[in-house]
């Protein structure tokens, strides 16, 4: 699959065109609409939320209801392009530290640094979860399930020791009824004084997402070429996120503090023949691979690069020094980030499901999916003999 977008914060609207999806997905608005809310919903969100309510428009690829096959076209309306419609708007010459504003405009040579204010800005992540909406959509019509929460707001972090007894499923679920997405009360009130704290000094917060999968089949991804292993896949996803600035796979960074026989998840064989893994440090992926595992990613969101306090920059017009001036947005971004990150998540595992599956039919893939190898001895076809590698080119 792959999926394109187009719009600028500020402009009408955004479009999605999302293409390799099989035919016959039952597709209600609906679905996407539930995503479009979540991430409009979060702790720390600036005022344009209360502006904008999304709401998707499918207008291409869906006919009675069912995905024809053809590439899905998305449109999701701006609200607030009503009021810059037509309007005067003061020139921007001085670039904010951390945003694509001076990058931009030096790439691409703009007379204002305003459009790559406009592209650059997060407000592009609501045609990026409307494409996660239906990705996650056809995962579930195969029984996987993706889900998040916030890990970390600035220094404030949920504790290893509450989460320890806390599935997955649940921690999510939690996360769901806090605006700070915490998945304990503990950290709900970590992460709300951190944020607090923030808006009083008129500044921003950072922090960490954690996102998983549960119910990925072992198998997909590769391990044959750079391009095709699913940890880089997944990796190249998240990082593209505004203000993502780091991405973490399993256990990864405490994982490179250890041993190798405390870093790796054993492989138990029951007496049944299944072969399970009492632990799940790998996060689910080996050699750029799923192992039937739990996928399990986190990405690190630095703090928004607007904020209320002025920045030391240059205003590149005049060339003389110049502190930056303040343009709305969040003052943590980052329980906001929770369905963003998912979306990345899900279209990667539902792009690496259907190279693994083929077939241009919901039908067709089910049949295949049914069909695929379980983590059991059976699945495995070794005849225990010893093999000779590149034996000697007899012709030379």
């Amino acid at each position: 699959m792959r999926y394109l977008t187009s719009g600028e914060s500020h402009g009408p609207g955004y479009l999605a065109i999302l293409e390799g999806l099989p035919a016959g997905l039952p597709l209600p608005t609906a679905v996407i609409d539930r995503e479009l809310a979540r991430r409009q919903r979060g702790y720390g969100a600036g005022p344009r939320m209360k502006i904008e309510r999304d709401r998707v428009r499918i207008v291409a690829g869906v006919l009675e209801g069912h995905t024809t096959g053809a590439p899905l076209g998305l449109w999701l309306e701006n609200r607030n392009h009503a009021q810059w419609a037509g309007q005067a708007v003061p020139p921007m010459t001085v670039p904010r530290p951390g945003h694509a504003d001076l990058t931009a405009g030096l790439k691409y040579g703009y007379p204002d640094l305003r459009p790559g204010l406009e592209r650059a800005s997060a407000r592009e992540t609501v045609a990026r979860v409307a494409v996660g909406a239906v990705c996650r959509h056809l995962l579930a019509q195969f029984g996987i399930r993706i889900g998040g929460y916030v890990r970390a707001i600035g220094e404030a972090e949920a504790a290893a020791a509450d989460l320890a007894g806390l599935p997955l499923t649940a921690r999510a679920e939690a996360a769901e009824s806090r605006d700070t997405r915490a998945p304990t009360p503990a950290a709900d009130a970590a992460f709300r004084s951190q944020i607090e704290a923030a808006m009083r000094a008129r500044d921003t917060v950072g922090g960490i997402v954690e996102a998983f999968a549960l119910g990925v089949p072992p198998g997909l991804g590769s391990h044959v070429h750079w391009e095709r292993r699913l940890d880089a896949r997944l990796a190249a996803a998240l990082l593209s996120i505004p203000s993502a600035k780091g991405v973490e796979i399993g256990d990864a960074f405490a994982n490179a503090r250890r041993r190798g026989t405390q870093a790796h998840d054993p492989i138990v064989l029951a007496e049944n023949g299944s072969l399970t893994r009492p632990t799940n440090r790998a996060g689910g992926l080996e050699g750029g691979i799923t192992n039937g595992q739990p996928v399990v990613v986190r990405v690190a969101f630095k703090p928004i690069a607007t904020t209320l306090a002025p920045q030391v920059s240059a205003d590149l017009h005049r060339g003389q020094p110049a502190e930056t001036r303040y343009e709305r947005s969040d003052f943590c971004h980052v329980p906001r980030a929770v369905p963003i990150v998912e979306a990345a998540l899900a279209f990667v595992l539902a792009d690496a499901l259907l190279e693994r599956l083929g077939g241009d039919t919901m039908a067709e893939l089910q049949a295949r999916f049914a069909a695929l190898p379980r983590l059991h001895g059976d699945a495995f076809h070794l005849d225990g003999q010893p093999h000779t590698f590149w034996p000697p080119n007899r012709s030379a």
